[in-house]
């Protein structure tokens, strides 16, 4: 009787603790760069500066939307998740996957690791997702508790995101999402028509930071808004690119027969035909702005290298530099080296759990899941980040 009445304790104690715990939103403004708040009139976002935590994020190579959104959600490099780029070929399938293809792009094979609402409905917690990468594909067969596929039409505008995201934080205390995950896919296409430092980029940076001031507005007017943290992030930053004086045409150097096929760019990877990966190689690294090399000689810090899906040649042209069959047309790109400070992203978060007017400094996107576990209690799957880097940010 003794045991039972010590195990009934401990099971009480375990579910009032449960009950406690706070709520977390995290929220991916895409291609938002960390240096934004200084460019353009961002009040929201330095206010959380005031009041909460204030970072500079590093993104995981390459610095792109599904690679590191899915680092986000998982904890893990690209190289180990497996979705290597926004756009790679699976040699076994024969095939290319992209974010615009239905049949590759929801086929959970190519998903590899733990995504963090999967741990935590495994631990019990109800989650909620609108559009974040992998949240609409069966992953270990499972989807988030509450979620929208992104494919499905009408998408919701970004009001529409905000006000779901508020009306399950009003949910039913045995309903209602422990972590909610938002993504929104501006200022990405802003950067990418007029480049980071454009008069279009600034206004929607600042009608973005204004739809985070209605979101927290929002949640302050909730019954539960004393126990809700806030994080915004985003996946990577943006750079000016020239279409003329900084673009190396692929078809100019390297030779048609040297490879079976050419997949993405920044970085591109080559699968060469045999007897032809140093020929690949030497010619590219004749040109001084783009680098080629074998998946084996990576440098280290980039963290990619060891996937299959990246061929036998990967091409890294320096930032700012493009190489392709034919420029892009855009006036930004992105997917350049996470140690250059355009393609760094910012980081806010306040709430219970976190200091205020805390500057943190820098740190690793592979360290998002394991806060966000931390956030929720849950224990963490196996991943690429480090608690320690992110620990001092937490009260």
């Amino acid at each position: 009787m003794k045991k039972i009445s010590t195990l009934l304790i401990l099971v009480l104690y375990f579910v009032v603790l449960k009950a406690e715990q706070n709520y977390t939103v995290i929220v991916s403004l895409d291609g938002f760069r960390h240096d934004y708040p200084h460019m353009y009139n961002t009040p929201t976002l330095d206010k959380i500066s005031e009041k909460g935590v204030s970072a500079v994020m590093k993104p995981s190579y390459p610095a792109s939307t599904f690679p590191n959104h899915y680092t986000l959600a998982t904890g893990l490099v690209p190289d180990h998740h497996g979705i290597v780029n926004n756009k790679f070929w699976v040699e076994e399938k024969g095939k290319e996957f992209t974010m615009g293809d239905t049949e590759m792009r929801y086929n959970p094979e190519y998903f590899g690791g733990e995504p963090i609402w999967i741990t935590a409905q495994n631990q019990g917690l109800i989650t909620g997702n609108l559009y974040w990468v992998g949240s609409d594909v069966a992953i270990k067969g499972s989807y988030p508790t509450y979620y929208k596929m992104y494919n499905a039409k009408p998408r919701l505008t970004f009001e529409q995101r905000v006000d779901t995201v508020v009306a399950w934080l009003n949910k039913p205390a045995e309903l209602r999402p422990r972590l909610i995950m938002m993504y929104i896919e501006e200022p990405d296409g802003a950067g990418h028509r007029s480049g980071p430092d454009s008069d279009e980029v600034g206004s929607v940076v600042e009608y973005l930071d204004s739809l985070m001031g209605s979101m927290i507005y929002k949640i302050s007017q909730l019954p539960i808004s004393d126990k809700v943290n806030v994080i915004i992030t985003s996946d990577h930053g943006m750079t000016r690119i020239d279409n003329e004086k900084r673009f190396v045409k692929s078809d100019d150097i390297i030779k048609p027969h040297w490879y079976k096929r050419m997949v993405g760019t920044n970085p591109t990877s080559i699968f060469t035909n045999d007897g032809y990966k140093d020929s690949v190689i030497n010619v590219v690294n004749k040109h001084p702005h783009i680098k080629a090399y074998s998946r084996e000689s990576m440098p280290l810090h980039l963290n990619y290298g060891t996937n299959p899906r990246l061929g036998d040649v990967i091409i890294v042209p320096d930032c700012g530099w493009h190489f392709d069959t034919k420029p892009k047309g855009v006036e930004g790109a992105h997917g350049y080296d996470p140690q250059d400070m355009d393609m760094q992203v910012i980081f806010r978060a306040y709430g219970p759990d976190f200091k205020q007017g805390y500057a943190s400094g820098k740190f690793d996107n592979v360290d998002i899941y394991l806060l966000l576990a931390k956030l929720l209690g849950i224990v963490p799957a196996a991943v690429d980040g480090k608690f320690e880097r992110i620990e001092s940010m937490l009260n």
